[in-house]
């Protein structure tokens, strides 16, 4: 009986380090989180196909991916802080 307990209490704990604390530290909820995390994640994709084109022409998207990369520091960086 005790070695379930033990086994339920660490599942818990497992599950907050896993979902739930990195969320909890930067002051979010867990769908709150996702959201935004997935934001990011489209905002960094684009920026990608933005610097793929912009290799293969020059001309095309010179400034695309750099104004991305600022504007997402802008947004993430005071929330490590």
């Amino acid at each position: 009986m005790a070695n379930n307990n033990k086994t339920s209490k660490n599942s818990g704990n497992i599950f907050y380090r896993i979902f739930l604390s990195h969320p909890h530290s930067v002051n979010e909820r867990y769908f709150q989180h996702l959201r935004f995390a997935i934001w990011v994640a489209s905002k960094l994709v684009w920026a990608g196909i933005a610097a793929f084109i912009h290799a293969l022409i020059p001309a095309w998207h010179e400034k695309t991916a750099s104004k991305i990369i600022i504007e997402l520091n802008e947004l993430v960086q005071p929330r490590r802080q």
